[in-house]
């Protein structure tokens, strides 16, 4: 595994040349690449220049975490196919910069669709989006939503869970989905490190870690109210990051606490502060 900088996870307002600084000078094993720059990379010097940015990063020793995934899901019947058009494009910007994966978020409840014919709609789409991802070497990372809070605001639960999530990505049949695990969606399914047990490297895309207010219930806690990792010691992160130790997993863990206030502190302070927590979860020391 590697700590990971995602400055838009954090809130912080870096252009990515200053994030490739940062996470070198704070430590961090790698950092998430940005699509934008890339573009204009490309609109200067082609893809070649996109290619030569993506070693020039891995020659400073960093790698790269996981790109957003630059389609919907469940968007309107016109625009996922407006995008799905497009989808090469942007995977092959990508893939130039030596980027292997992308994420996304399933979105846990719907008004009026039901949960068969969402499930329909998702292992769909999940199955062409995949077929394309592969076409460019590219894994992708599905991440579930756990709070009560949010997935019971509309009509329809969706999948919110990880025994849902691995078996929407099973019956795709597709062998480059993944998940996105974050703890703070692990804790609020009300899972446990057992729930983890079994899972492979290759089951797993990404990794999240975060912590929940001490004031609130589980069933209370708020999709974008948390807490930096160890901060409260509500959530078993010792559980849960021992578990995915022995899953194998390899690749980026990041902090993602939807934190106003990060923004407005020293951000060396914040990034020496993030690089220690994310440490201490990779090692277990």
């Amino acid at each position: 595994m590697f700590s990971c900088l995602s400055p838009g996870a954090l809130g912080l307002p870096l252009d990515h040349t200053a994030a490739i600084e940062l996470a070198l000078a704070h430590g961090f094993g790698g950092v998430d690449p940005d699509p934008e720059h890339f573009r204009t990379l490309l609109a200067d010097g082609g893809l070649e220049a996109v290619s030569a940015h993506g070693d020039a990063v891995r020659a400073k020793g960093l790698q790269w975490g996981m790109a957003g995934l630059p389609i919907a899901l469940d968007s309107p019947a016109e625009e996922f196919r407006a995008a799905l058009g497009s989808l090469p494009d942007a995977l092959g910007l990508l893939t130039a910069a030596g980027v292997t994966a992308v994420g996304t978020w399933i979105r846990p409840m719907h008004q009026t669709r039901d949960h068969a014919a969402n499930w329909r709609l998702h292992a769909g789409r999940l199955s062409l989006v995949s077929e394309i991802l592969a076409d460019h070497g590219l894994r992708l990372g599905l991440e579930y939503i756990g709070p009560k809070t949010f997935w019971s605001t509309e009509r329809h639960p969706f999948v919110h869970d990880i025994t849902d999530a691995r078996a929407l990505i099973a019956e795709t049949g597709a062998s480059n989905i993944g998940l996105i695990l974050d703890s703070y969606h692990w804790f609020t399914a009300g899972e446990t490190p057992e729930d983890l047990t079994g899972l492979a490297a290759s089951d797993i895309v990404s990794v999240d870690i975060n912590d929940a207010r001490p004031d609130r219930a589980r069933d209370e806690q708020m999709d974008l109210d948390r807490r930096l990792p160890y901060d409260t010691g509500v959530i078993d992160l010792d559980g849960f990051m021992g578990a995915i130790r022995t899953a194998g997993y390899t690749g980026p863990v990041k902090v993602e606490p939807f934190m106003k206030s990060l923004a407005e502190q020293p951000v060396d302070e914040v990034l020496a502060d993030i690089s220690s927590r994310l440490d201490r979860a990779i090692t277990g020391a």
